[in-house]
């Protein structure tokens, strides 16, 4: 079944009294729906409140499968198994046992990171070095368990798994070979649960208007006074073409012809920059 993604967009905020904080605006406060569900039999009823769940829950599964990007999976495969990771939540979660966020976040998380591990395994290493990596994380965790327990050295861990010290090696090279999944590990012991992966940025798009505008520069430095002043009435002032035209003593239709004009000749420059000069460089002729 394909579950419906649609484009984030921000939950109710929590509006309860309660001293527990979120560590997000996208969480909603669902606590009545959650209870509403839980005292429904299976039905059309239910599905409703179970649709609605997913719906308002969804922002917050798309920002964990945000976290995962550009490691080989397309964000929308990985949003599609984020949202199943929250019905399986949604269908699972105990309304007694606590805030929901708290359990779907983590059920989330796994979810995904089995979809790396079930997925992404299988195209970089052999089965053979996936069970090496396994054996030798559980005895490094079985070496170390106890308080003050020293790092286990390759031949502590071989002779504790019965492997040779080249298969240790091997299983030990397979752990950080996908050491990337430890963003999730938390950074403090406090109760927000902040990780590495909280501190991530993302594209900023207005690097992209930062250059256009540096690029425009040339072209609005080479316009006609009057173009320029019209441009930045109409662009940094928000004028009306009618106020403009009223304060120029011209007519709406004049104004009209030279914004048209001026926003050209300003193309042109900067496509002018950008291909190096090459065809249509300069401004234009027109008057």
């Amino acid at each position: 079944m394909l579950i419906e993604t649609p484009t984030n967009r921000p939950g109710t905020p929590e509006t309860t009294t309660t001293a527990t904080k979120r560590r997000h605006d996208d969480a909603p406060d669902t606590a009545a729906l959650f209870a509403r569900m839980a005292e429904l039999d299976e039905g059309p009823e239910r599905e409703a409140v179970r649709d609605e769940l997913v719906t308002l829950w969804l922002p917050m599964a798309h920002r964990i499968a945000g976290r995962f990007r550009d490691r080989g999976e397309s964000i929308e495969d990985l949003r599609q198994v984020a949202a199943l990771g929250l019905v399986k939540a949604i269908d699972r979660f105990d309304p007694s046992r606590g805030a929901f966020e708290s359990y779907a976040v983590p059920t989330i998380t796994g979810e995904v990171k089995r979809h790396f591990r079930d997925r992404m395994w299988a195209l970089r290493v052999p089965r053979r070095v996936q069970e090496l990596r396994n054996k030798v994380r559980v005895a490094r965790r079985e070496l170390t368990q106890n308080p003050g327990s020293p790092e286990p050295s390759v031949a502590d861990i071989a002779t504790h798994t019965g492997l040779t010290e080249d298969e240790v090696n091997a299983g030990l090279e397979a752990l950080d070979s996908f050491s990337t999944l430890s963003l999730d590990a938390e950074l403090s012991t406090d109760d927000d649960g902040y990780s590495l992966a909280d501190t991530l940025g993302a594209a900023d798009s207005s690097y992209d208007t930062v250059v256009d505008r540096e690029s425009a520069k040339e072209g609005l430095r080479r316009l006609p006074e009057r173009e320029r002043a019209i441009l930045y009435m109409r662009f940094f002032e928000d004028m009306t073409q009618s106020r403009i035209a009223d304060r120029l003593g011209i007519s709406q239709m004049h104004v009209s012809r030279l914004i048209s004009r001026s926003c050209a000749r300003v193309r042109d420059e900067v496509l002018g920059q950008r291909t190096g000069n090459r065809g249509t460089g300069g401004p234009s002729a027109t008057a």
